[in-house]
């Protein structure tokens, strides 16, 4: 499969507030049934081509009709926002992270939680194992807190962020 075929295009609501991250397809469809409109093209984009049209796959398309977003209170804790709140950087000795963490560990009662959970590098993980941070003297690296902004349900469910959806999505909390 074509890597093109996995793209993701940044969904805005017509307040210019960033709603989602669809797959390519479903914003090439809302472009033809005219219920979304271009915002930032993609000049090396893919051009896909029907019987009667061409389009041009854009990195962020815009709503023409504002919908409304219900409120939640808490983002969703997954492991693409961890890894984003913490940076990609292990919370113990900031190498690269590739795991996840809990602090407490869950076999000593630890919640599976924005409080609780740290991106990690694979040997620290290890070497950390079940054990609490004073027992090995190691100290933390970032604040444990649960991450704030309307991006940051973005961030919970896209792996990877478009350079361009940057402008849209405001500045990250560290």
């Amino acid at each position: 499969m074509p890597a093109w075929v996995k793209r993701r295009v940044l969904l805005l609501n017509a307040t210019y507030e960033p709603l989602t991250a669809l797959p390519m397809r479903r914003a090439v469809v809302l472009l033809v049934c005219e219920k979304a409109v271009v915002v930032d093209d993609d000049p090396a984009g893919v051009v896909l081509h029907s019987a009667a049209t061409s389009v041009q796959v854009p990195s962020v398309i815009r709503l023409r009709t504002y919908v409304r977003v219900p409120y939640r209170a808490r983002i969703p804790m997954t492991r693409a926002a961890l890894m984003h709140r913490d940076r990609f950087r292990c919370a113990y000795c900031g190498g690269r992270a590739e795991t996840i963490d809990h602090v407490v560990p869950r076999s000593r009662g630890g919640a599976h939680s924005w409080e609780n959970c740290v991106a990690c590098c694979a040997h620290c993980n290890h070497r950390k194992a079940d054990r609490l941070l004073g027992e090995l003297g190691w100290v933390l690296r970032c604040d444990l807190t649960p991450p704030k902004g309307r991006h940051w349900r973005l961030f919970a469910t896209a792996k990877e962020i478009d350079p361009s959806w940057l402008q849209y999505l405001g500045e990250p909390a560290a």
